[in-house]
């Protein structure tokens, strides 16, 4: 295994790096409140990073959002790239690409998906014609059922949607049949709350794409995490550095010095499982219980980086105006996202013992 970014790679995380470091700075965040920066989302879509995802590869995504997640930028950049760019680019058909993916890659289109934390939440769903449970020919059918959160669903011009049979459905939000209301989150995502009564939809890719896209979706928002927990602990560092108490600085203590020591080797190891299973799926190798690994591992261990960076900040990290509350929202959220360890533990374990079987 290689890590080691690509030129290109690279480049592209340095642009984004500038991009997210020039305009999502905490006045612009405070600004936004729970609203997604247009002026920053502008600049995203000009840029073409969207567009290179698809010779970037998942790794190279995972790059581009760790940067995302360093800054908790206001966007919905992660949902867009791996439930639109790459879903459409990977699954979709040569008429879907040609239709979707311009729009997708300079922003005017935004996606999102209705995916649950887990793989075995997807009951709740069905897709119906006038005889029940049944699909017509054409590859298009009705969507009835209901999500409680989807993130950046208010943003979305359009929503992958898996059925009862883990078939995949791209719905447009602005059709007949789909409502979205807006929801308030731990996180200040535009999220909103999905109900479908008969919505139509577009088939998007076979049997294989649903657990493709949750395993892809997983690994990528594991690289957000990692980002948010990444800054989250820079923060942590400046602060006990130039914090003095007693005339030294509180970096100097112990225990200051292992609480750090200990959020950065988890912050390592949320990058380089995520940084594998990506890689691992680039390379066309089984990736399936390494996107289950990165997620877990982005669950259990963001949750303690970012209380920790919480916690080193001492009372001025219980201001809930302070950038690095912003950073304990976020991995909060995601926690949430990626399904709690012991849910994410269980569908490891069984997707374990049915290869051990095979």
């Amino acid at each position: 295994m290689d890590f080691t970014p690509t030129d290109e790679q690279t480049a592209a995380r340095d642009l984004a790096a500038r991009i997210f470091g020039d305009l999502s700075t905490p006045e612009r965040l405070a600004a936004a409140g729970r609203e997604t920066d247009g002026e920053l989302w502008k600049a995203l879509g000009g840029s073409g990073l969207a567009a290179a995802v698809e010779e970037l590869g998942l790794l190279g995504l995972v790059l581009l959002l760790e940067e995302q997640g360093r800054r908790t930028a206001q966007v919905p950049f992660a949902a867009s790239c791996v439930y639109g760019v790459l879903a459409v680019a990977e699954h979709g058909t040569d008429e879907q690409r040609e239709r979707l993916l311009p729009g997708l890659r300079d922003g005017t289109s935004v996606a999102t998906g209705a995916f649950p934390g887990r793989s075995g939440g997807v009951r709740g769903w069905g897709v119906r014609g006038e005889g029940g449970a049944v699909r017509d020919g054409s590859g298009r059918g009705g969507l009835s059922g209901v999500v409680a959160w989807v993130p950046w669903l208010r943003d979305a011009t359009h929503v992958l949607v898996p059925d009862e049979d883990r078939a995949l459905w791209l719905v447009r939000t602005d059709v007949p049949g789909v409502s979205v209301e807006p929801v308030e989150l731990t996180a200040p995502w535009s999220a909103g709350r999905l109900v479908l009564d008969g919505a139509p939809g577009e088939r998007l890719g076979g049997p294989g794409a649903y657990g493709a896209v949750l395993a892809a979706a997983r690994i990528a928002f594991a690289g957000v995490q990692a980002g948010v927990c990444a800054g989250s602990l820079d923060r942590a560092v400046e602060h006990t550095t130039v914090r003095e108490q007693f005339g030294r600085p509180l970096s100097a203590k112990q225990a200051v010095l292992l609480r750090a020591a200990e959020a950065h080797m988890d912050v390592e190891a949320i990058r380089v499982t995520g940084y594998e299973a990506a890689w691992r799926r680039d390379q066309g190798l089984p990736y399936a219980t390494h996107a289950l690994t990165a997620a877990w591992w982005a669950s259990e261990a963001g949750k303690r980086v970012v209380h920790a960076g919480q916690h080193l900040h001492g009372g001025a990290g219980a201001d809930v105006g302070h950038p690095v509350h912003r950073h304990f929202l976020w991995g909060r959220q995601l926690d949430a996202y990626l399904g709690c360890g012991s849910e994410v533990l269980e569908e490891l374990g069984g997707l374990l013992a049915e290869e051990e079987a095979v």
